[in-house]
C-alpha cells in the first residue's frame, strides 16, 4: 500500500481479505482496489522493487508480489455489458461506482492501510448480522452473472446465521433464475459446489437449495435426507463424501471434477453401498475410504456408527495376506493360479484374518 500513499494515491483493501479479517477467519487472497489504471500500476510496483505481473491487465488487474506474497491489485470498475457468464467493464474513478458492480453487500467493504473500514453500501451490518444480501436489486445481479446463485448459498453456508435464515429476497430470486444455471460451464458449477460443501454447517443452505429447486437443477434426483445424517456422525467435513450422500451422479460430467475425486466419490458409494466389512473395506482401501464409505453407510440406514469401528478399521489396515503365488505354484498355474489366491484371500477375510497359512493351504490341498 506503501507505493501507492507514497505518490499520493490511495488503494483499499477489498473484498474477501476485509469480510474475512472483521469475522476473525483466515484469510488467503489479498485484493485491492484503486482509482489508479493498471499501467501505472506497474509503474509505481517497479519503482518500489517489487515484481508486477500483468495476469488480468485488459480487465484492469495487476498482480504484485511482495516478498513472495501475491496482491492483486484491480482499477475501479463498472460493468458495461453483461451476458449471465462474463461482464465487459470499464474504468471507473470513484470506489461507490465499483462497489455496486460486486455480488453482495458484505464483499464491498473496503479498508485503508490504516485499517479503517470504507462501507458505501451498508455491509457492516450485514456482515455483523451475518446476512448474505444482494446488492441493490437481486434479479439484476443474478443476470450478471447466474454463478451468483450458487455464491448465494455457498456463503450462506460460510457466512450466513443459519437462525436467522437466508435472506428472502435473494431466495426468491434465485428460485427465479434456475434456468440461468444452465449457462454455466460445469467447471464453475463444479469449483462452487466443492466450495459449498467444504462448509462446517452446510445444511441450512442445502436445504434451501433444495426447497427452491436449485440443488436438483444442478444434481437431477439429489437428496438431502442423508446428508443430513452424515453431518452428524463425519468427523470433519468432506466435500467429496458429502456429495456422495447427495446421490448417484455422474460427476465426470455434471460437475467437472478431477480424476482422483471422481475415483474417490466412486469408491465411497460403492463401498458404502456393497456388503463388505469395515475391515474389509480398511484392508483393500485404506483408512479414508473405509471411515467414510461406514458414515455413508451409517447415513443411508440412519444408524450410529458401530462402537467397535476404530477396531475393526485398525484390524483391517494391519492385517497381511499370508500366502503368496509362490506357495501354491508347485500344483497350479496361469489363471488357475490367480483363481485360486483370489479364492483364499476371500477366505481369509470371511475369516477376519483368522486362518492360518496352514490352514488355508490345506483348504487348497482338499479343494
Amino acid at each position: 500500500m506503501s507505493m501507492f500513499s507514497e505518490a499520493g494515491e490511495e488503494a483499499y483493501f477489498v473484498g474477501g481479505c476485509v469480510r474475512n479479517s472483521l469475522l476473525g477467519v483466515p484469510v488467503s487472497d489479498l485484493d485491492i482496489a484503486t482509482r489508479v489504471r493498471p499501467e501505472r500500476t506497474v509503474e509505481l510496483a517497479k519503482a518500489a522493487g517489487f515484481k508486477a505481473i500483468p495476469t488480468g491487465i485488459d480487465h484492469g488487474t495487476i498482480t504484485v508480489v511482495v516478498e513472495g506474497e501475491p496482491f492483486e491489485i484491480t482499477t475501479f470498475r463498472r460493468d458495461v455489458e453483461t451476458d449471465g457468464r462474463r461482464a465487459v467493464v470499464a474504468f471507473s474513478e470513484t470506489l461507490e461506482e465499483d462497489a455496486h458492480r460486486r455480488d453482495f453487500t458484505m464483499n464491498a467493504l473496503y479498508a485503508k492501510a490504516d485499517g479503517r473500514i470504507v462501507d458505501p453500501l451498508g455491509g457492516l451490518s450485514d456482515l455483523e448480522a451475518r446476512r448474505v444480501r444482494f446488492i441493490d436489486d437481486p434479479v439484476q445481479r443474478i443476470r450478471e452473472d447466474y454463478l451468483r446463485i450458487l455464491r448465494f448459498f455457498r456463503f450462506h453456508a460460510w457466512y450466513g446465521d443459519d437462525e436467522a435464515g437466508l435472506d428472502p429476497d435473494g431466495l426468491s430470486a434465485c428460485a427465479a433464475h434456475i434456468d440461468g444455471l444452465a449457462r454455466l460451464s460445469r467447471e464453475r458449477i463444479g469449483h462452487e459446489m466443492i466450495k459449498l460443501l467444504s462448509a462446517t454447517s452446510p445444511d441450512r443452505a442445502l436445504g434451501a437449495m433444495d426447497q427452491s429447486g436449485v440443488l436438483n437443477a444442478l444434481l437431477p434426483g439429489a437428496s438431502t435426507k442423508a446428508l443430513f445424517i452424515l453431518t452428524s456422525l463425519e468427523r470433519a467435513p468432506d466435500p467429496i463424501l458429502r456429495l456422495a450422500a447427495l446421490g448417484d451422479f455422474d460427476v465426470a460430467e455434471l460437475l467437472r471434477l478431477s480424476k482422483p475425486q471422481i475415483r474417490y466419490y466412486r469408491a465411497l458409494r460403492e463401498a458404502a453401498l456393497g456388503m463388505q466389512s469395515a475391515q474389509e473395506i480398511a484392508y483393500r482401501e485404506g483408512e479414508t475410504i473405509a471411515i467414510g464409505a461406514m458414515t455413508l453407510r451409517a447415513a443411508f440406514l440412519e444408524q450410529p456408527l458401530p462402537e467397535t469401528l476404530a477396531k475393526e478399521i485398525r484390524e483391517g489396515l494391519a492385517a497381511q495376506f499370508p500366502i503368496a503365488a509362490g506357495d501354491l505354484m508347485t500344483s497350479l498355474f496361469g489363471k488357475e493360479l490367480g483363481a485360486a489366491l483370489k479364492r483364499l484371500e476371500q477366505d481369509w477375510i470371511d475369516s477376519s484374518f483368522r486362518l492360518t497359512k496352514e490352514e488355508l493351504l490345506r483348504g487348497v490341498e482338499r479343494g
